[in-house]
């Protein structure tokens, strides 16, 4: 018996190998990269040619060898050993057959014999074909109680979830949870009882308001959770007395003027005194902030007004010129409810009528939609990121168009400031309730919105790209694509750090087939109720029609 190198492609398959199934694509792909990292651990185990040829028979090791000519390897060391007298059938069965997989256990104790020989994570993931991910998940296995590790080690394994719900409790509580739930002999372990036994509400540090130093003051540490997304702060603390606590102090430092601290109900809205009206427009200075904490355990500050206050003989505590005034004794209204309900039924179908049927210049129409978004039946969730509600934010813009006695008196300068407002609060893209849907694709593609696009070379917006769209955004470049898609993306980077790179997704002109689409579902059609019996459209009664308004209008039009 003795070893050589040898090329692998020269070996030849041994025709009584025991295993005849074909391994899967996944672990052929495993095994070449493993060989590619770290090289064949165990050479194969060869003979020479029975029939006195110059060749080796694979005794042992096919798949290595397969996988080395997969990695591109020139030679390999192989153990040269005497032909058995039964072709070695009897030593590929026993090889086959003793052959065990690691179990999860034995895979995480040597990870951490690699970890403390230098190894990285990453390194280790590579090696092995498997994921970051995964090696994390084997790594929590080391704040795992050790008769738990022994179940495990049988292959009766928790989820991923479970698993970080036990590594995450103490040596002490997993004992004892242990006890209760452990498993009987030949039964596998109800490790769901086990992770709800262990489990704690999580207060993350995103959510926190208070700082670092109040938080080493109520004694919090925080802790990373090693799943989370690489973009955001997941620390976490399931001391949650300690984070309420600190979140109440605070709150207690940082109560605004008229401000109270409250709590919140069982649908997770704020307690707020009797007779308080929650405030959602702009605050006055005499309305009051109410902050509480929410289910998250996340500060909320709500604003609300309280009602004037009576005096005992019945006049309001803060009268005109800061006299209390008398309230006028209750009496009938000139105009009962129903019949204010019948005016403002008789006001809607006449308003209409006019705006279907009378002549608009131009400049009153874009104020009359200015201020028809004002109105209190108008919610619109904008994109705009101002604060307050939409009607909050068109109001003074549309106050600007009206003067005392309700005139639409306005200059040009004032009404285009008010339209572009308007727009901006209605019109987005964002992909959430405020998105307008194509409308707001056709618009910016008419005012040339593509031009004030910022540069989408960086870092965070690359990293959203596939290799495919990211070698594409090499194409008009100097850039050339790399083996690897990080290094294609570094140099993306540091190119357009220069230059100003925008991708063809984000232009603003709509797909051809969407807006197909959306023309064809919105296609008008003719209302029947407009039409007479012989399908003629009715005309309007001239009587209804002042001629001289007409006309004016009309001659206004054309000049």
């Amino acid at each position: 018996m003795h070893i050589i190198k040898i090329d692998p492609r020269a070996l030849k398959d041994n025709p009584d190998d025991a295993r005849k199934s074909k391994s899967t694509p996944q672990g052929d792909a495993l095994l070449a990269a493993t060989i590619k990292a770290v090289g064949i651990i165990q050479p194969p185990v060869v003979s020479p040619e029975a029939d006195g040829g110059n060749g080796f028979i694979i005794q042992a090791g096919h798949r290595r060898t397969r996988g080395a000519i997969a990695a591109e390897l020139e030679e390999i060391e192989v153990i040269v050993t005497d032909p058995a007298a039964d072709g070695g059938a009897m030593r590929s069965m026993v090889e086959n057959i003793a052959r065990e997989p690691l179990n999860p256990v034995d895979q995480w104790r040597a990870i951490e014999r690699l970890v403390a020989l230098g190894w990285t994570e990453e390194g280790i993931a590579a090696a092995l074909s498997l994921s970051v991910r995964q090696i994390k998940k084997l790594r929590l296995l080391a704040n795992v109680l050790p008769a738990m590790l022994d179940q495990m080690a049988k292959g009766d394994m928790p989820d991923e979830r479970q698993l970080r719900t036990i590594a995450a409790a103490s040596i002490a509580e997993q004992k004892e949870v242990w006890k209760a739930h452990k498993s009987k002999k030949n039964e596998t372990t109800s490790w769901w009882s086990v992770a709800n036994g262990l489990s704690k509400t999580r207060m993350y540090a995103r959510d926190a308001s208070f700082d670092d130093e109040l938080a080493q003051a109520y004694g919090i540490a925080w802790v990373e959770d090693l799943f989370a997304p690489a973009d955001e702060d997941s620390r976490y603390t399931t001391d949650v007395e300690a984070f309420l606590g600190a979140q109440q102090e605070w709150m207690t430092n940082n109560l605004p003027k008229n401000g109270m601290i409250t709590e919140s109900n069982n649908w997770g809205q704020p307690e707020l005194p009797k007779k308080a009206e929650r405030v959602y427009g702009k605050p006055k200075k005499s309305d009051c902030t109410a902050m509480y904490l929410d289910r998250e355990g996340k500060v909320q500050s709500v604003v609300y007004r309280m009602p004037e206050p009576q005096t005992a003989n019945g006049m309001s505590a803060k009268g005109k010129g800061g006299e209390g005034r008398a309230l006028a004794p209750a009496q009938r209204p000139d105009v009962t409810q129903k019949g204010q309900d019948m005016i403002g039924d008789f006001r809607t179908d006449a308003l209409h009528e006019a705006l279907q049927r009378a002549p608009i210049e131009d400049d009153t129409l874009m104020a009359l939609l200015v201020i028809a978004f004002a109105g209190q039946n108008v919610r619109v969730d904008s994109g705009s990121g101002n604060s307050g509600s939409f009607r909050s934010q068109i109001a003074p813009h549309a106050a600007m168009l009206v003067d005392e006695a309700g005139n639409l008196t306005f200059d040009k300068d004032t009404l285009r400031v008010a339209v572009r407002s308007v727009l901006i609060e209605v019109l987005s893209c964002r992909r959430n309730m405020s998105n307008s849907g194509i409308v707001s694709r056709i618009a910016g593609a008419v005012v040339g919105a593509d031009s004030f696009l910022p540069n989408m070379g960086t870092e965070d917006f690359l990293l959203c790209l596939s290799r495919q769209a990211l070698e594409g955004a090499c194409a008009d470049t100097s850039v050339l694509p790399r083996n690897k898609v990080r290094d294609t993306r570094a140099a993306l980077v540091e190119h357009f750090s220069q230059e100003r790179f925008v991708h063809a997704s984000a232009l603003f002109a709509p797909d051809t087939n969407e807006l197909a689409d959306w023309k064809a579902h919105n296609e008008i059609v003719e209302d029947e109720d407009a039409t007479d019996v012989d399908g003629s459209v009715e005309e309007p009664d001239e009587s209804d029609i002042d001629p001289d308004a007409v006309s004016e209008g009309f001659r206004e039009a054309a000049e």
